[in-house]
């Protein structure tokens, strides 16, 4: 799998086009910043997206769905927990943080144990439920690979102190992504890109997991 990281928007948030060698059909996921930047970036790479992935509904990780959404007509997939929040600024912290929404409503909702793909063409991606930053927070497993939003980061893990933050719950998720394969590559929602292994050997929060 490949995979273009895109750093965007004024909280330097992490959007990532996904796709096979050879292929023209990525997934994005996280949409924030500009759309044209994201069109841009996958306008350079020969892509055009065809899903767009969000691991959780904060503003900052949907800000730009509206008009990446509009260029191509690609899928909109969302935890069903956090579908709630593409439709209210209140929900997703828009209206707290001086951020712009257009309301949207899901293609699909997801689930834990979904299985994300385009038709044999693009990234195989599992569905995991990881909550605790969001109620219906996920990262996305498979090709080597964890996509862990607002969960795990370099370092750290996402806040627990928004409306809909659980700490307990946050800690449960984090135990699970602890016992994933160390080799894994780890493509948070902010900050570098790491691993498991790495993280097990220097992140304090998963120190006594």
């Amino acid at each position: 799998m490949n995979v273009a990281t895109l750093t965007l928007g004024p909280l330097a948030t992490n959007c990532y086009l996904a796709w096979e060698e050879g292929g023209a059909a990525a997934i994005l996921i996280d949409c924030a910043g500009s759309s044209r930047d994201i069109l841009r970036a996958a306008e350079q790479r020969g892509l055009e997206i065809k899903l767009i992935v969000n691991t959780h509904g904060h503003s900052d990780h949907i800000d730009a769905l509206a008009g990446v959404k509009s260029d191509g007509g690609a899928e909109l997939v969302i935890h069903e927990l956090d579908a709630p929040m593409l439709a209210d600024p209140m929900l997703s912290g828009a209206a707290m943080w001086g951020f712009s929404q257009e309301s949207l409503a899901p293609d699909r909702l997801l689930t834990e144990g979904d299985v994300i793909e385009l038709d044999g063409a693009g990234p195989k991606l599992s569905v995991l439920h990881t909550p605790g930053h969001s109620p219906g927070s996920i990262c996305l497993l498979g090709g080597g690979v964890l996509f862990s939003g607002d969960c795990l980061f370099a370092g750290g893990m996402g806040r627990v102190d928004l409306p809909g933050g659980d700490e307990a719950a946050m800690m449960a998720s984090l135990k699970r992504l602890a016992a994933l394969d160390r080799t894994l590559a780890v493509y948070p929602g902010h900050g570098p890109a790491t691993t498991i292994g790495d993280e097990l050997a220097s992140n304090p929060w998963l120190a006594n997991l």
